[in-house]
């Protein structure tokens, strides 16, 4: 009898996290629970058993400002990983997410000549920052897998094999939440409003939205005195969060983990978010929200001259028009913020049409397919190593 898969995971920010986390079910399921893994990630992963190499927590910065400082720590996780692969010997090597963080461990572990096969799971936004990059990526990895259905074309033209598999928001457990059990565990009146307020997930993030939406939510105290907050975060930021948000106008309830975060969405009236792929777990909830971003303003000015989209949400970029609002950067301020949440409070119709039209959106990622992402994502990697 063969010996189990070995899987070498690499998942260095919670979203990453949470990938990696439902391609490790997803292979127990396929091989009979004859795989194990070893890597870098975070707490989802390790509710399943897995032991890092590292806290993955230390990757999680955004923004060139932030980054700096972090460099020489950085480079050493770097050197660390790649060693430890090599060390190791996998059968196959697979980093999720954290394009510049991966790239490097990829590039490093490509110099040492293993001849271990190594994917990229999420494809870099080579389509929203420089498309000339995407000739590059091929250099250090064997395969690509993408989570949206336009981005092969992008890399496959330079010879990487590009697989569309789906993105994970359709598996979650995002429609799924108890609005109802959430209230009475929280002591939440029954129909009083909720606001759902995600600040982000790296600490660069809440660093300069929770003074924000703090502002936001003082504001909407006027208008809505009876309204409660609801803050679903990650372990990695969670004190941060906590702290911030004791003396908001409002009541606010903190919760962990994505029980609690499913049944925040089911329980909320609307929801303001920070830009990433809680946007598209609030679409699949069918919860309406906007979107807002704000970084260092020496990152804010280079991603101005870099990025060339017009959109920061998945579901507008997909739809290729605003069907929610955004307030990045300069545009993220109070005073513009408490109209839109008004108004998704308030404005029955307006609410409708835009968690049908972010839910029409979702069809084209996998909403309605019966082979989850993470299956699909398996089945390449188990052909990959020989196991089918």
């Amino acid at each position: 009898m063969s010996e189990d898969l070995f899987v070498y995971l690499i998942a260095g920010e919670p979203s990453g996290d949470l990938l990696a986390s439902r391609l490790m079910t997803a292979l127990r399921e396929k091989t009979g629970g004859r795989v194990r893994f070893a890597g870098v990630g975070g707490e989802t992963m390790a509710a399943q058993g897995f032991r890092s190499l590292f806290d993955s927590s230390e990757l999680a910065v955004m923004g060139l400002a932030e980054v700096i400082p972090s460099i020489p720590r950085i480079l050493g996780r770097i050197r660390q990983t790649a060693d430890d692969i090599a060390a190791r010997k996998p059968d196959i090597v697979v980093t999720v997410d954290s394009w510049s963080f991966s790239a490097r461990v990829n590039k490093r572990l490509r110099s040492l000549k293993t001849g271990i096969p190594q994917v990229h799971y999420v494809a870099p936004q080579v389509w929203a920052w420089k498309k000339k990059r995407a000739k590059t990526c091929g250099r250090d990895i064997d395969r690509l897998l993408t989570l949206l259905p336009y981005e092969p074309k992008y890399f496959e033209p330079y010879g990487l094999k590009t697989d569309f598999v789906g993105h994970p928001v359709v598996e979650g457990g995002a429609s799924q939440g108890d609005g109802v059990r959430f209230r009475k565990e929280h002591n939440l009146p029954e129909h009083a409003p909720v606001l759902c307020v995600l600040p982000g997930s790296r600490r660069s993030e809440t660093k300069y939205l929770l003074p924000v939406f703090r502002e936001t939510v003082a504001a909407l105290a006027a208008t809505h005195p009876d309204m409660h907050i609801v803050v679903p975060t990650v372990v990695t930021v969670g004190d941060q969060v906590r702290a911030a948000v004791s003396d908001w106008a409002l009541p606010v309830t903190v919760v962990t983990g994505e029980s609690s975060r499913y049944d925040a969405f089911a329980a909320s009236s609307a929801a303001l978010a920070a830009s990433g792929t809680v946007a598209l777990e609030l679409a699949m909830a069918r919860v309406p929200y906007t979107i807002a971003y704000k970084m260092n303003p020496l990152s804010s000015c280079l991603l101005r001259i870099l990025v060339k989209g017009k959109y920061a949400n998945l579901v507008n970029i997909l739809a290729d028009r605003e069907v929610v609002k955004e307030y990045l950067l300069e545009y993220c301020r109070p005073e513009l913020l408490v109209p839109e949440v008004e108004r998704l409070l308030s404005d029955e119709a307006y609410r409708e049409t835009q968690i049908r039209d972010a839910f029409g959106v979702l069809k084209s990622l996998g909403a309605e397919e019966h082979e989850t992402p993470s299956r699909k994502a398996a089945d390449i990697l188990l052909e990959m190593t020989g196991r089918v």
